[in-house]
């Protein structure tokens, strides 16, 4: 059964379009909520394709980044969409945020899941 270390690209791929695609369509659903919330928001996502572009050798710029996920400039969305966050709002978002992993304690949660033996460069050369 596939975790999500060896789940196929293609399936994670589509799964990644379909979650843009829902935030672009609930704009009512604020980035600084979504902060709160869940402690990612859409600029997150956007932070987190710049980074793999550059290890890809594809570097993308901030604004190119941003245009993915909103689907537009982000300063065009930030105008139809975003207002100004409310006190309570931005509280919630920095008590969200120490709840967040290090990027380090996020990929020793994955190598934890991931066997040790017979890694998918060595059982799937081609994948």
């Amino acid at each position: 059964m596939p975790d999500l270390r060896t789940l196929d690209d293609k399936i994670a791929a589509d799964a990644f379009r379909r979650l843009v695609g829902h935030l672009r369509h609930r704009t009512d659903a604020e980035n600084i909520d979504l902060m709160g919330l869940a402690g990612f928001c859409r600029n997150c996502l956007s932070d987190w394709i710049q980074e793999a572009s550059e290890k890809a050798g594809q570097p993308l710029d901030k604004d190119a980044a941003r245009r993915i996920i909103y689907g537009m400039p982000y300063a065009d969305w930030k105008a139809k969409h975003q207002g100004d966050a409310t006190p309570e709002q931005l509280e919630r978002m920095k008590e969200s945020m120490t709840r967040n992993p290090s990027d380090a304690d996020l990929d020793e949660a994955l190598d934890e899941s991931f066997p040790a033996s017979d890694p998918p460069a060595m059982t799937e050369p081609n994948r």
